[in-house]
């Protein structure tokens, strides 16, 4: 591990300083080119302020900034050159600031590791990697910085909110826990997103570790005066929670969003007079958490590809109403529990078309009917405060299952006047509720299910991401429905390839024009068109048989190896259902 003399006496927010002072609204990034001396100025009230050390402005200078990678480079060697020129003829340190590049893409990796080489080739030493939503995209960095320079220092500040999580799900003990374990990082802490009291608590909580501690808080939490985020002159109050939190065993502090050089001077001379220190707070020492549940008891399998169960969970997904009358809903689950389906499964609003809230109706459903219930959770249209609200809610009513979904994206002409949420995606909401499995509902902790398109064209990604939904806590995943031999045969793959239940989706055909449908606006679907043929002007005994005939052929191609379906009930035809359901009983006696 790196030396540092301390405590060690950050600088303060940069970009809302900066549009404080200047009321520039572009980037502050691009203001290392377009406006030095600005730029310079900041980094000097900081050092006059008392700081031991000052970050480059370049939080947010990647390939997400523009797609300029000459650019990016630019704004990078200014910043650099910048923040050293600032500091020159003192012993303040510059520490490479890199923040966190939230995407999906596959080519994240490279992206951090392609700013830390440019950063080594201007002589840095020291690097802040802050504001992080998770801890896997930056290994491959930080290994790099450190082979390259054994003696560089190397913080990672992870971005959580009050209780605890972070953007991409993740708890904060966890985060710490994970970083702690890595020899080539020294330092770790919290940063942005909680005031000076709310990070003050979750520091407390953090218990021994090997590694030194950082703190840097925003301002408080801002007001919008005019359309202008606004964070309130709270210099003094800021200035004793960092107090506290060095008090308590954390030996880097610094300020993030709202803070100012004032904020700084204050708390750097009210630590120097206090001479207050503790051993670091009391609780369990930092370890990892948070590993996969079990699959759904139900649907225990002998192993990946091995032969499933002889009694098949079968999971049947009902609409919830899209009005306050739930008569029918509650008559067919009623009905489908007389016929032994283990399970309802309730969409989140489907299509993007307003129904009844999943949670809210399956806890209905459970109360009313006395059968499981497995609502669904979609990404779409909630933000990770009113997802872990549901869930709390959900755990009142003793619901502990969830099938997490993308959802559906709006339609192109709802999209002028609302927009998705999409806080999280499919494996950061799994990941979410799983770290909440070991924090917050310990007693009684979710299942967690996942999709799975046995439908997609490139199915070996499909596969992939399927693996990472696993990884990150999914137990049992449901499949889109068998329409065709090559969905048979992938939905055979994944059972020799991943480790969990898979419930086989099957979609009954509710009859002719319901077939139309979805051969013709339902990807992914194939009928063939001797059964189209055969369903035209059938009575609906006659569909029914049909149907069940079509469903069972499916069915009949994955059983040996299927550890049960997913029914989906087609038009409300719920007598369909429930002769799959009986053949399948049938044949379990």
């Amino acid at each position: 591990m790196s030396k540092k003399k301390l405590p060690l006496f950050f600088d303060g927010a940069f970009g809302t300083y900066y549009l404080s002072r200047t009321s520039d609204e572009a980037p502050c990034e691009f203001a290392n080119l377009n406006h030095p001396e600005c730029v310079r100025a900041i980094h000097k009230e900081y050092i006059a302020a008392g700081c031991d050390a000052i970050k480059t402005n370049t939080f947010g200078a990647n390939y997400l900034l523009c797609d300029d990678t000459h650019m990016i480079d630019q704004v990078i060697q200014a910043g650099y050159e910048i923040a050293c020129d600032a500091v020159r003829g003192t012993d303040i340190q510059v520490f490479a600031d890199i923040g966190y590049i939230r995407t999906d893409n596959d080519d994240v990796e490279q992206e951090y590791l392609r700013i830390v080489r440019k950063f080594i080739s201007l002589g840095a030493e020291n690097f802040l990697f802050e504001t992080l939503g998770e801890y896997t995209p930056i290994i491959k960095a930080i290994a790099e910085i450190k082979r390259r320079l054994p003696e560089a220092f190397v913080i990672v500040s992870f971005a959580v909110s009050q209780d605890g999580y972070s953007k991409r799900g993740y708890y904060y003990k966890d985060l710490l826990a994970q970083s702690a374990e890595n020899k080539d990082i020294d330092a770790i802490g919290l940063n942005c997103v909680c005031g000076p009291s709310h990070l003050c608590n979750l520091m407390k909580q953090v218990g021994a570790t090997i590694k030194i501690l950082s703190a840097m808080p925003n301002a408080g939490y801002p007001s919008s005066i005019n359309g202008r985020v606004v964070f309130e002159s709270n210099a003094q109050y800021f200035a004793g929670k960092l107090v506290e939190m060095y008090a308590c065993g954390v030996d880097i502090v610094g300020g993030c969003c709202g803070t100012t050089p004032e904020h700084l001077r204050l708390a750097i001379q009210q630590i120097k007079q206090s001479g207050l220190r503790q051993s670091p707070a009391a609780g369990a020492a930092l370890k990892s958490g948070g590993q996969p549940l079990a699959a759904v008891p139900a649907a225990k399998t002998a192993g990946a590809g091995g032969p499933a169960s002889s009694r098949k969970l079968i999971a049947v997904e009902l609409d919830p109403p899209a009005d306050y009358d739930c008569g029918w809903l509650l008559q067919a689950a009623e009905q489908l529990k007389f016929y032994d389906a283990d399970m309802i499964t309730l969409a989140d609003s489907p299509l993007s078309r307003v129904r009844a809230d999943s949670i809210m109706t399956a806890a209905r459903v459970k109360r009313e009917i006395g059968i499981d219930v497995l609502p669904h959770l979609s990404c779409r249209d909630k933000n990770h405060i009113a997802i872990k609200a549901g869930l709390l809610g959900a755990a009142f009513e003793g619901i502990n299952k969830v099938l997490v979904v993308t959802g559906d994206p709006l339609m192109q002409v709802d999209q002028r006047k609302t927009a998705g949420v999409f806080t999280f995606n499919s494996f950061d909401l799994i990941a979410y509720i799983n770290s909440m499995n070991s924090q917050v509902f310990v007693d009684s902790p979710f299942t967690i299910g996942g999709a799975l398109n046995i439908n997609a064209k490139n199915f070996s990604s499909e596969l992939a991401r399927a693996k990472k939904k696993i990884d990150r806590g999914a137990s049992i995943l449901l499949t889109q429905p068998i329409f065709s031999r090559q969905a048979v045969d992938n939905y055979l793959l994944a059972k020799e390839t991943l480790s969990c239940s898979i419930l086989a989706g099957i979609l009954p055909v509710a009859g002719y024009k319901n077939a139309l449908f979805l051969i013709n606006e339902v990807s992914g679907i194939e009928i063939p068109s001797h059964i189209l043929d055969q369903l035209k002007e059938k009575s609906p005994e006659e569909t029914r048989k049909i149907s069940l005939e079509f469903s069972m052929g499916f069915i009949d191609q994955v059983y040996e190896k299927a550890d049960g379906f997913y029914i989906m009930t087609p038009l409300k035809k719920v007598e369909i259902v429930t002769s799959i359901i009986n053949v399948l009983r049938r044949r379990e006696q």
